[in-house]
């Protein structure tokens, strides 16, 4: 074995590091640190608040003023218990991936300096590491989380399904969420601004035109609605809308509508939406669901 240039008898005064914790931090501190930096026992960067840049793809739009007062009441009391994750930048400063919250609470906290983890990370990194935070932690509103899909799905070519992988959720529930976005920019407002629950803009969704949805949220706002109540509405207000149509629909429609009906012994309804549409055959036991199906494949 290598003789030690410290000497034995001084190396029996310093107790050995652990292989593991020694290897690990050989990993993260590749250089030693600054002067700005302190490195505790845990292998945590103390780094200037002032040489930590935003994360570039931050999900969270805004800040809830009130809980970030909470969060500054209990740095200031407790400190920061949870370390920041940050990238190294090429100009030796860093690049925050998960703690924004917790940074602009200790900036406003007075801090000079936070703990923060060192790792490397690519774009997608940044997102998916901040989106996963926000959603565990329930930060995120609705519009924040649809744009932060959006990004996933358009900048990294990511499907409704593999997004959903990550979050712990399901494809459908992806697809949903993304759906807000289709919601005109005064209804996403007032999602964000806590107006409307995102179960009262998934049923204004169920409205096509974007008057009837503002005109509808509008109503749930006024009335203070419930979702279920809203969804009642909604349900009459289709109702009424199919009505108005039937009454105006063109000659030929119902000329094919009557066609079918006797080459089928059923009643038939051809609904049209805009240049498609569907066709609707009735049946009321499991005798004429047969007869109806010899026909339809005769």
């Amino acid at each position: 074995m290598k003789q030690s240039a410290l000497g034995k008898g001084l190396q029996s005064l310093i107790p050995p590091k652990p292989s593991k914790l020694a290897g690990l931090k050989s990993k993260i501190f590749e250089k030693p640190p600054r002067l700005s930096e302190r490195r505790d026992k845990e292998g945590i960067l103390l780094v200037s608040v002032e040489e930590i840049s935003p994360n570039p793809h931050q999900p969270r739009q805004s800040l809830s003023q009130n809980s970030l007062k909470d969060l500054i009441l209990s740095i200031k009391e407790q400190g920061i218990l949870q370390p920041l994750v940050a990238s190294k930048t090429p100009d030796g400063k860093y690049q925050l991936i998960v703690g924004h919250r917790r940074l602009e609470a200790a900036k406003l906290a007075g801090f000079e300096k936070v703990p923060v983890i060192i790792r490397g990370a690519r774009g997608r990194d940044y997102l998916e590491l901040a989106l996963m935070e926000n959603i565990q932690r329930d930060d995120l509103n609705p519009i924040e989380k649809a744009l932060a899909f959006e990004k996933l799905a358009k900048n990294f070519k990511l499907s409704h399904k593999e997004i959903a992988a990550k979050i712990g959720g399901s494809r459908a529930a992806v697809t949903n969420t993304l759906r807000l976005l289709e919601l005109p920019v005064e209804i996403q407002r007032g999602i964000i601004e806590g107006k409307i629950s995102e179960g009262h803009a998934r049923v204004i969704l169920g409205l096509e035109d974007s008057q009837k949805q503002i005109a509808f949220y509008k109503a749930i706002i006024k009335n203070n609605l419930s979702v279920r109540v809203a969804e009642s509405k909604l349900g009459q207000i289709s109702v009424r809308s199919h009505k108005r149509k039937r009454q105006t629909i063109e000659p030929e429609i119902r000329d094919l509508e009557e066609k079918l009906q006797e080459a089928l012994g059923t009643k038939v309804v051809v609904k049209i939406r805009g240049k498609g549409g569907k066709v609707v055959i009735e049946f009321y036991s499991g005798e004429e669901m047969d007869a109806l199906i010899a026909k339809l494949l005769n």
